[in-house]
């Protein structure tokens, strides 16, 4: 293992509209043939909520690299207002591409690991383009609480607590604590809401605001947008898998059910599965020790890290 000071470097990545994404890039203090590692969050949350993973994962060697989705954190709010899943898997094309250039070893195609939307836009990549297929986008695929099938009151629940303080926002950061608290009860509050900060931005009204555009479930082409079939759609992306593939559900999820789970691994057959029991859909953040080792040793079988 490499011994590394995980300072990330902030850097600029273009997304499929010529638009402006944000990443933080974790490069190990040593040269490595490991391929690396792109992280890309769920709806909502910004790169930031990977550091506690990104730190774990660059000591293997892998340069990592996260990325605020478009409309989230400092990333630029399209004036298009397209956010739908396949506007994310667009920017992930395009992403995946310059990861590759720029951080890959030899050029070698990045480890995707994608939470919620970025799993679903990771699945979504894998469906071939009018050119034909681009599987070869990713070294590996890990997804974290997310599968084709997801339950509808557990999506209902998570648009109904992005959707509640959108508009007039918290009076304190510590008033957004609350607000999560009461969202996510199993979870063990923060000593310190430093971290919670970087997913706020205070406006000159004095109140602080969710770091990203309202658009994204509020706009004419939002997160939802053609979602009556999406289920389909992505399982038969899912079948074009043909790297190596983890799926980490978390025990407690509300998203994604065993059932959902199974039918994922009855079609990617080759997937590896682990469940994290104590985790609810926010893997990372409820369990970050379980989940950095379980990509580990998913990456380390690969002979990836």
């Amino acid at each position: 293992m490499i011994d590394v000071d995980c300072k990330p470097q902030t850097t600029e990545l273009i997304g499929s509209e010529g638009n402006q994404l944000t990443a933080s890039v974790y490069q190990p203090d040593k040269q490595s043939s490991n391929p690396a590692i792109l992280m890309m969050h769920g709806g909502g949350q910004t790169r930031h909520s990977w550091d506690g993973a990104a730190h774990q994962l660059v000591k293997r060697g892998n340069t990592v690299v996260t990325v605020d989705a478009r409309g989230h954190g400092d990333s630029e709010w399209v004036t298009s207002e397209n956010y739908r899943f396949q506007d994310n898997c667009d920017d992930l094309r395009q992403v995946a591409i310059q990861v590759s250039a720029q951080f890959g070893a030899d050029n070698r195609p990045p480890i995707v690991v994608g939470a919620s939307m970025g799993g679903l836009s990771a699945i979504l990549a894998q469906a071939p383009e009018e050119t034909g297929s681009i599987s070869h986008l990713f070294s590996a695929i890990v997804l974290v609480d997310i599968t084709p099938r997801m339950q509808a009151s557990g999506v209902d629940k998570i648009l109904g607590f992005m959707s509640k303080d959108l508009r007039h926002g918290f009076a304190s950061i510590g008033e957004a604590g609350e607000a999560i608290a009461t969202y996510l009860p199993h979870r063990t509050r923060p000593r310190s809401l430093d971290g919670l900060a970087k997913n706020l931005r205070q406006k000159l009204d004095g109140r602080w605001y969710w770091h990203w555009d309202p658009a994204f479930v509020e706009g004419r082409n939002n997160i939802m947008t053609g979602s009556s079939q999406r289920h389909e759609v992505l399982l038969e992306a899912a079948q074009q898998i043909t790297v190596p593939t983890l799926l980490v559900r978390g025990g407690k999820s509300e998203l994604v059910t065993e059932e959902a789970a199974a039918e994922f691994l009855q079609h990617v057959p080759h997937a590896k599965y682990v469940d994290v029991t104590d985790a609810g859909h926010m893997v990372a953040g409820d369990r970050n020790d379980i989940f950095a080792e379980a990509i580990i040793n998913f990456l380390v079988g690969q002979g990836l890290a």
